[in-house]
């Protein structure tokens, strides 16, 4: 059969789908999403782009289906992507109904596969225009791909200071044994038959707004029409004697994390700072190294984030795996022997081998190279911008881990979000805006961590939280956690509750309150 070929299957009864109901079916040997929705049936690829979730267990709310897993969001009638981490639609196949039957109609091609990459518009020669984006993380590649997809046809520069094409740095920690080529989300052939010119090793060192051109430490310079600022975050540094030492590391790119597979294996480990990247590299070397310690200030990892009772939950996880835990306490000082690390010293003067060091103690925003300009930031240095992404500075956008920007959740304070599904919506409204689409910001936050195989799902914005009200068990590590300020839920956390979390997310995005009296 030729995958041009098309293929018409009869799948169930129109007596078998309620309304509102997700449903996989199969078509030739491939299973296809069958969904109702006031009556209407749409057939869809049935897997996320994104992991492959199946998304049968997803949310339905009007035309908009979430994904269980990371909360992208897919309209049923079109295949097309609403809201990331997923940088793909799905493929949408024709349905009909006769005499109380319902066939799917499709392209073998188009079953073959759940992913629908969109249409693009390629550069001409005659448009003088240039779109400069600084960064290689998702933020700018969503940004150039949005502009292609919206009919921009000016040349698109992304300048990156780092050695690959844009990857997956969810998965850096999680899954520290695959190689930089495997983590890329798009190939550098994806972006260059779409005309996006990638530049790596190639770091911005300052920037003349007036004259509208970005020089870089190769000595080079480039001007632009427009420029995205997306040069993302760096770890913050280690300020105790011997933080110079070798084997200390941070966890930053694909070579630090081969570098420290490599170090930590049949060796004693401590990790600074019980933060996600913190947790996931205790997690991931627990069975890889000799012994690993996680040295915390606070009394449990991610107490600010995801609160003590689930902080508690993922350290007991961790303790199961051989993990030693020194809490409500600091580093003071590395020892080491012919340059190298050795051991790690805590305020109770207790010693710990220690033959590498890996510092999960926070990030800062990557903007040392916009000092002296007037581009407004931040105390932290983290610029500023409001809901189309847009500087004080005109035709100049920011996007992702660099930025604070208004958070809906939040009652429109600023705040800085590091999640990559923030990241992505951020480049795609910076495009729109770029191309004077006049779009505002409209998303809720949407991150997991997993650890030993295990994946907490969380959304919204729980940032200065003053109460819990958790449903489940903690102990048996099946719960949805509700994260509540001024009396009402602003964040969701959940671990074996798929999908909760996602439904949630829905709600939170639909603008609707969630009293706390209602999440009891």
């Amino acid at each position: 059969m030729d995958s041009d070929d098309t293929i018409t299957a009869e799948v169930c009864n129109e007596a078998d789908i309620g309304d509102g109901e997700l449903c996989e079916v199969m078509v030739a040997g491939h299973p296809v999403l069958l969904v109702r929705n006031k009556k209407e049936f749409s057939a869809l690829g049935s897997r996320c782009p994104h992991y492959g979730a199946p998304l049968s267990k997803g949310v339905l709310r009007g035309h908009r289906l979430r994904c269980p897993w990371h909360g992208a969001c897919f309209n049923i009638k079109t295949g097309d992507i609403e809201e990331y981490p997923s940088l793909d639609c799905l493929p949408c196949f024709k349905v009909t109904v006769e005499q109380g039957k319902v066939f799917v109609t499709a392209k073998k091609k188009d079953l073959e596969s759940s992913v629908r990459v969109k249409n693009t518009s390629k550069r001409c020669l005659l448009n003088p225009n240039t779109a400069l984006l600084l960064g290689g993380g998702v933020a700018a590649l969503v940004c150039a791909e949005t502009l292609r997809q919206e009919g921009f046809t000016g040349r698109i520069i992304m300048a990156t200071k780092e050695k690959h094409a844009p990857y997956d740095k969810s998965r850096l920690i999680k899954e520290m044994t695959m190689k930089a080529e495997d983590l890329y989300l798009r190939k550098p052939e994806f972006l260059s038959a779409r005309d996006i010119e990638l530049w790596t090793e190639k770091e911005a060192v300052s920037v003349d707004f007036q004259k509208q051109k970005v020089h870089f430490k190769d000595g080079s310079s480039q001007k632009y029409n427009q420029l995205l600022i997306a040069t993302g975050s760096h770890s913050s540094s280690l300020k105790v004697p011997g933080a110079d030492l070798q084997n200390v590391c941070h966890l930053q790119t694909p070579e630090d994390s081969s570098k420290i597979l490599e170090l930590a294996a049949g060796r004693n480990v401590v990790v600074v700072g019980a933060s996600f990247i913190g947790m996931e590299a205790a997690a991931f070397l627990s069975d890889k190294a000799a012994a690993v310690s996680v040295v915390e200030k606070d009394e449990f990892p991610f107490q600010k984030t995801l609160g003590p009772q689930v902080g508690g939950v993922c350290m007991k996880m961790l303790q199961n795996n051989g993990v030693k835990f020194y809490t409500k306490t600091e580093l003071c000082e590395l020892k080491g022997k012919d340059g190298k690390v050795t051991e790690a010293i805590i305020a109770s003067g207790k010693k710990l081998p220690a033959d590498v060091v890996v510092l999960g103690i926070g990030v800062l925003p990557s903007s040392e190279f916009l000092k002296g300009t007037s581009i407004a930031r931040d105390s932290s240095g983290a610029i500023l911008v409001d809901l189309c992404m847009q500087t004080n500075i005109p035709n100049v956008f920011a996007a992702g881990d660099v930025v604070s920007f208004p958070v809906a959740l939040l009652d429109g304070e600023r705040s800085s979000i590091h999640h990559q599904q923030v990241a992505e919506a951020h480049g795609s409204i910076a495009a729109l805006n770029m191309l004077k689409k006049q779009k505002q910001l409209h998303t809720v936050p949407f991150f997991w961590t997993t650890m030993l195989g295990k994946s907490i799902h969380y959304t919204g914005c729980g940032k200065g939280f003053t109460d819990t009200v958790v449903k489940g068990s903690l102990e048996q590590q099946k719960f949805l956690n509700f994260y509540i300020r001024d009396g009402f839920v602003t964040a969701a956390a959940s671990l074996n509750c798929d999908p909760m979390v996602s439904l949630i997310a829905e709600v939170l995005y639909s603008g609707k309150q969630i009293s706390k009296e209602e999440a009891e």
